[in-house]
């Protein structure tokens, strides 16, 4: 069994660094941004993509963002004035609309005062706030703010709870301080952590999936 600092070697060889977190490039395009956000508008369109991907795939994501984008509403001051009814017709692929639109509103007012007073919220604030959970959370302070926080989701209780490193029945803040625990702590945590989420992310996509592709992957699991 490989512990988890190798394994993270193994898929980092195998698929290449990722990239994330995907970033628009314009009304109907995407890039990976290897980087991290460069301004307001990127920090703010992470945290859109954090409370859009909620229970729907990214592809989802990526058609309401286009939709935003066409629409020129992809700005947290546009989002805060824009009626709620106008964002749930245009985030409609990625499901929960009207939840998702009401979040949307409910979060950007919270995030305008960080932004003007560039200061980054902390993990108990977020979690206080109406739609965001750990996931979410995480995601933004990880990818948005640069804060090391490892982003644990569905995919990363598969795919360790089959090689055996986890219990498939562990809560969220379990798995995340075995990660957190386990991964060294120096200049690329960081990074390190963006990585390794993505890189998870594509190994579940690519073999380790509800019914795995076992006989194509590269990790040894006991299913």
């Amino acid at each position: 069994m490989e512990n988890i600092n190798n394994i993270y070697e193994i898929l980092l060889k195998k698929f290449g660094p990722q990239g994330w977190w995907p970033l628009s490039k314009g009304r109907m395009q995407t890039r990976h941004h290897s980087g991290p956000p460069k301004d307001d508008h990127d920090r703010w369109e992470i945290i859109v993509g954090a409370i859009l991907t909620q229970n729907t795939a990214w592809t989802n994501v990526e058609k309401a963002i286009e939709n935003l984008n066409r629409a020129k509403l992809l700005s947290i001051d546009k989002i805060r004035k824009v009626p709620v009814k106008n964002i749930a017709g245009l985030i409609r692929p990625a499901g929960y609309y009207n939840q998702k639109a009401e979040r949307l509103k409910i979060v950007a007012e919270y995030f305008s005062k960080h932004f003007k007073k560039r200061t980054i919220p902390s993990r108990e604030e977020l979690l206080k706030v109406k739609g965001i959970g750990p996931e979410t959370a995480d995601s933004i302070l990880l990818y948005t703010f640069e804060q090391p926080y490892f982003v644990v989701d569905a995919y990363t209780r598969r795919v360790f709870s089959r090689l055996g490193l986890i219990n498939k029945d562990a809560d969220y803040e379990e798995i995340q301080k075995f990660f957190m625990e386990n991964l060294p702590k120096n200049k690329d945590t960081i990074k390190m952590y963006k990585e390794y989420h993505a890189l998870i992310v594509e190994l579940a996509k690519r073999n380790c999936r509800t019914k795995p592709i076992c006989d194509l992957c590269l990790m040894k699991c006991s299913k």
